[in-house]
């Protein structure tokens, strides 16, 4: 696994009080090869999914909370499937790397939530709480170095392309309310070819590559052991005395909740 688990979760000093940094995992694939399902995975096996979100060590970002406002002629593009959401130029970078900023400094951030019906982002945010481990997924994750360089683990989720287009075809059919010709045209002329130019080149860059995604249960459990080894390793000492074992999550320093620019 990458790097070694006893110097993560560093600390600095702020007002006389250690504040931990978050170990970033970044975890890329092609359109729906399980990306999300792999992170859920990830939550259910380290029990984190039955905590409350004040409370959680580990915490789940995706790349599709960071696409651009479009303008009324790209609206009118990707109503008739006809806009590339999987060019880089789709995500808003800057605002990826400010969150990322501000995760490492222990923020509290409220992350935008976007529509897929609409093509546009709701009034409403996410809001995310200091966590110890933050996995943030999506296509193009690593296309960016300036991002993915603040990844201490990188993952690459690899699987069958006719998988993961028989999935996506049902996802945007039942979720997203698209018509399957709809589906297919903009996969061949949009998808397929981002994914080929801009996705695979960034696997070499994978720490773990995981085959068949979420049904890989060997790999994960690797991934979950080396995260459980960072979680204990960063919560032997702490403000409020030592804990043995899983322990309980950290102190929560106050801050203020605004959204990142």
């Amino acid at each position: 696994m990458a790097g070694d688990s006893e110097t993560h979760l560093n600390g600095r000093e702020e007002n006389g009080h250690t504040i931990r940094q978050p170990f970033l995992i970044g975890v890329s694939g092609g359109t729906a090869s399980g990306k999300s399902s792999v992170c859920e995975k990830i939550m259910e096996m380290l029990g984190q999914n039955k905590i409350d979100h004040h409370q959680r060590q580990v915490v789940i970002l995706s790349q599709d909370s960071f696409y651009k406002e479009l303008t009324p002629e790209q609206k009118a593009k990707a109503v008739k499937g006809q806009f590339n959401f999987d060019h880089p130029d789709a995500f808003d970078s800057e605002l990826i790397m400010n969150t990322l900023r501000d995760i490492l400094q222990g923020k509290t951030l409220h992350i935008p939530v976007y529509d897929f019906v609409t093509h546009s982002r709701k009034d409403e945010f996410l809001t995310v709480y200091p966590a110890d481990v933050v996995l943030f997924e999506g296509i193009l994750m690593f296309y960016s170095q300036e991002i993915r360089d603040l990844f201490q683990m990188k993952l690459f989720v690899d699987t069958d392309p006719d998988t993961r287009l028989s999935r996506r075809v049902l996802r945007d059919i039942s979720e997203r309310g698209r018509e399957l010709e709809q589906v297919l045209t903009q996969y061949i002329t949009f998808v397929k070819p981002a994914f080929e130019e801009f996705c695979l080149p960034t696997k070499k860059y994978a720490d773990v590559i995981i085959p068949r995604g979420a049904d890989n249960l060997v790999a994960i459990n690797l991934i979950v052991q080396h995260i459980q080894d960072i979680l204990n390793g960063g919560f032997t000492k702490r403000q409020n005395g030592s804990v043995n074992g899983h322990g309980t999550p950290r102190q929560r320093r106050t801050s203020e909740s605004s959204r990142p620019h």
